[in-house]
């Protein structure tokens, strides 16, 4: 028998259309703009920032107030120096995997329009064998075909253009999902189908809920710092994703164990508040939604730490969505991970209390 699945044909379509979108850091807004058009009919009403994080909300009338939360952008390149050759250099946005470039696509970013290029690499046949050097920042180069500068130039590159990769979505042996910014749109589409299903399955929530897409988290989860502060949030579960530690090459006594495949991972961390962990892991038992854990140490480096401690402290979680080759262009989920994350977020917001205070002290 042919295994229920949450996601349909609709969320399938979006999901890949949401992803083949660029949303660099800090050029989001075309893709907040489709995430927007298709959470409408699922929410009261929008909040957008001067920075373009989205906020679809429902029932903006109570003072209670729960946030489901992922970040909408993804790592990209800077133009940083042109040479009179026509060969540009770069700086990252975000945690580009300067080892992945040679040899890649890439889509320049102008007023005219998307110029494409190359990250090119000296062939092995020039090479130095016995002192091969590795790609980094400083020596990898996009060549766009031109002669020299002025051509560049007039192509409509200048300093400051964003570059992104291509890379298109696909779904790999039926159900592991393969793209560029996995990491985290991801977390932006399973916020989305929750909102789809609390709607189709006519739940009335007695709070406030905050559908939240934040900006700017790769470089520092500046779009949630600032969000928080219009939203004023009681409750936050965030989503994100975090390392399939089962590959080659990943230390699993130091990055710990995880697995696409084998469901949600819930942080153990300073800044997730342990109340509302045990309700998250105690629905997750009742609904036999299966769950990895992970413990993070000091910080989550995720937009959990943005929430928790802003407007003197938000009850704060995360529910991370296992992934392979992160800031890679062939990021992988299974798709049963990532309609257990929906199920969880789901189930976790019919748990909680109108005005639950998630206090140590009561």
């Amino acid at each position: 028998m042919a295994k229920e699945r949450i996601l349909n044909k609709k969320s399938l379509e979006f999901l890949k259309n949401y992803l083949n979108n660029p949303s660099p850091t800090g050029y989001e807004w075309n893709g907040q703009k489709l995430w927007m058009a298709y959470l409408k009919p699922y929410v009261d009403t929008f909040i957008t920032d001067t920075y373009g994080s989205a906020v679809g909300v429902i029932n903006p009338e109570a003072e209670y107030k729960v946030v489901i939360e992922g970040h909408a952008d993804e790592i990209s390149w800077y133009v940083n120096y042109i040479t009179d050759d026509g060969l540009i250099y770069v700086v990252r946005n975000g945690g580009s995997d300067h080892q992945i470039a040679p040899s890649k696509i890439v889509d320049v970013h102008t007023k005219k329009g998307i110029v494409k290029g190359v990250f090119g690499w000296p062939a092995i046949h020039t090479r130095d064998k016995s002192k091969e050097e590795s790609p980094k920042p400083e020596n990898i180069t996009i060549d766009v075909g031109a002669k020299d500068k002025a051509e560049v130039e007039k192509m409509g590159i200048h300093v400051g253009c964003v570059i992104t990769y291509p890379d298109e979505f696909h779904i790999l042996n039926k159900d592991k999902f393969v793209c560029r910014a996995l990491d985290n749109r991801m977390g932006g589409f399973m916020i989305a189908e929750v909102a789809r299903l609390l709607h189709e399955n006519k739940k009335k929530l007695p709070f406030g809920l905050y559908v939240t897409n934040s900006v700017q988290e790769e470089i520092g989860l500046r779009g949630a710092e600032m969000i928080t502060q219009t939203i004023k949030p009681n409750v936050a579960i965030v989503t994100d994703v975090t390392h399939d530690t089962t590959t080659p090459m990943i230390n699993q006594k130091v990055q710990g164990y995880a697995q696409i495949g084998k469901g949600p991972v819930i942080a153990y961390a300073p800044a997730v508040q342990q109340k509302l962990r045990d309700l998250i892991t105690d629905t997750a038992e009742k609904h036999k939604i299966p769950f990895q854990r992970s413990a993070l140490s000091r910080a989550t480096g995720t937009d959990t730490d943005a929430f928790a401690y802003s407007n003197g402290g938000v009850a704060s979680a995360l529910i991370s969505l296992p992934l392979r080759y992160m800031h890679t262009t062939v990021e992988m989920v299974h798709q049963d991970d990532v309609e257990n994350v929906i199920k969880l977020i789901y189930e976790s917001l019919l748990t909680i209390k109108n005005g639950e205070t998630f206090s140590y002290f009561d």
